[in-house]
């Protein structure tokens, strides 16, 4: 079964993901950053869709968005499938560690527990792209059924594009989800060589994240738009 550190590195990677989701979540609230200003950006493309005879191009738009949240989708079933091949293997994969890592002895058991991790990982992410999938199929539809915004009053003219830009955004935030899952899952496959690598990986990917979140260069030119 697992150490100590073990189990405490595993504690740590559970708190510092759900941590820093709720923290991400709660300050885009208060300061600029990509999630704030892509909801700006959002609305702004629902209100100038409202207007167009022609909405081919938001279409577009949002059959992109489809295939690159389908390309991870795919992708996550096919890194599943090869975990659950490598969980049959787990007794190989032990010995071939022992020998490449000799300072990290690991059982079959330790190895198991740290498969299921990126399997339950990876299911998480499928679910979550699945989720911004279906949600895009969604906005598809308020954009095929949205009405002429040039003969709407102003307010309700607003009021359609703030709904159609938050489902948009709801299909953003749950492909930021499983997207941040791809990245904690590159931290948990550390946890292989040895947990204190496991822990500072962790952080590592959070300080990633939190620079591209919130002090990018994509951000600042967002800002300026």
């Amino acid at each position: 079964m697992l150490n100590i550190i073990d189990i405490a590195a595993l504690v740590w990677f559970s708190v510092l993901w759900g941590g820093y989701t709720m923290y991400a979540r709660r300050r885009a609230k208060v300061v600029s950053c990509l999630s704030f200003e892509m909801r700006r950006k959002r609305n702004h493309w629902m209100q100038q869709m409202l207007k167009r005879d022609n909405k081919m191009a938001d279409v577009g738009l949002i059959s992109t968005l489809e295939r690159n949240v389908t390309f991870f989708a795919s992708s996550c079933l096919l890194i599943l499938a090869g975990l659950l091949t490598v969980l049959t293997s787990s007794e190989r994969l032990s010995v071939m560690l022992s020998s490449l890592i000799p300072w990290s002895i690991q059982t079959e058991t330790q190895i198991q527990i740290k498969i299921l991790l990126l399997a339950f990982i990876y299911v998480f992410a499928f679910f979550q792209f699945t989720w911004s999938l279906r949600q895009y199929g969604f906005c598809g539809v308020l954009i095929g059924a949205a009405p002429d915004g040039r003969a709407m009053p102003q307010e309700e003219q607003e009021t359609y594009a703030n709904r159609a830009a938050k489902v948009i955004d709801q299909a953003g935030h749950s492909f930021n989800y499983g997207l941040r899952a791809v990245y904690f899952s590159l931290a948990a496959l550390t946890w292989f060589i040895d947990s204190v690598l496991f822990i500072a990986a962790t952080v590592i990917v959070i300080m990633i994240l939190k620079h591209r979140e919130f002090h990018s260069k994509v951000l600042k030119s967002l800002q300026q738009c």
